[in-house]
């Protein structure tokens, strides 16, 4: 009986040590959800700048359809970046967004070369028949972002330099109100016309209008690079985001099962020890009343 107790003793401590290291690991997540979408919301005021004065450069141009980041000629190459996550815990995070990015490219014909940020899917690409030219570890922190999208800038502009007009699309998770996230799918270059049109046609928000000194084009290729550098930013701190959020969501569920293990672990320990006590205090009577009826 006494091994028994000791046995449920061990048991208590060591799930009250692991929903210690949850609940720990639920305040991190949650934090980290904050620090994210606020890096989000920062960003807003300097894309929607990036947008409006590009739409004023190709108002600018003679020819919107000279306004190209990339010369579209023909090429049978895409490139795609996916975001996941390179810790565990996360439920269906990096499944989700690397079956959206295999449905996608599946349509698109062609060769297709993969930058994977973050080992876990990376895993996940590896069963797939596209090209993995790359990996990148997912950062930590806010901080960490600006250093990786340049560093994939760099990787791209590397292989478009040897395929013209290859076209790029980003694969993340966004957040949601109705769940935790949704899978994304964004397709970057070439800047189609569609878009260039949508552009210039949005109107200047102050009575000032602007104007381009210099060489409009080459204000256009800056420019340009800087709305990819936004959207690059914006597509890793949503991930971000979302993993951190699918992490608290099992880490709620982790809390809520220890919980409920420890009011078992607890209960049953408690009726070993009553059960223990009984048995003492029956040893006890028993000997006390034994010992009367000798005398």
């Amino acid at each position: 009986m006494t091994q028994t107790t000791a046995i449920l003793e061990r048991k208590i401590g060591g799930a009250t040590d692991l929903q210690s290291v949850v609940r720990t690991m639920k305040a991190m997540a949650a934090s980290n959800i904050v620090q994210f979408e606020n890096s989000v919301r920062a960003l807003a005021d300097y894309s929607r700048t990036v947008e409006l004065t590009l739409g004023v450069c190709i108002r600018e141009s003679q020819s919107p359809s000279r306004a190209k980041y990339i010369p579209e000629v023909a090429t049978n190459m895409t490139a795609a970046i996916v975001f996941g996550s390179d810790q565990g815990l996360v439920g269906q995070f990096n499944t989700i967004v690397a079956d959206e990015a295999m449905r996608t490219l599946a349509s698109v014909p062609g060769k297709h070369m993969i930058w994977a940020v973050g080992e876990r899917v990376r895993a996940r690409l590896a069963d797939t028949n596209s090209q993995l030219v790359g990996q990148f570890n997912v950062p930590s922190t806010v901080q960490a972002i600006a250093p990786l999208v340049g560093q994939l800038l760099i990787e791209y502009e590397t292989q478009a330099k040897q395929h013209p007009g290859t076209e790029l699309y980003l694969f993340y998770n966004r957040p949601t109100t109705g769940s935790l996230y949704e899978p994304v799918r964004r397709r970057l270059l070439p800047l189609d016309n569609a878009w260039r049109r949508q552009c210039s046609q949005t109107p200047w928000p102050t009575k000032n209008l602007p104007q381009v000194l210099g060489d409009s084009m080459q204000t256009l290729r800056k420019l340009t690079g800087e709305y990819l550098f936004v959207s690059m930013f914006r597509a890793c701190a949503e991930s971000l985001a979302s993993e951190n959020a699918s992490r608290l969501s099992a880490m709620q569920r982790a809390d809520k099962n220890i919980e409920e293990l420890l009011v078992t672990l607890n209960s049953s320990y408690h009726r070993q020890r009553q059960s223990s006590i009984d048995e003492e205090l029956f040893d006890v009577v028993s000997g006390f009343e034994a010992f009367r009826a000798s005398k």
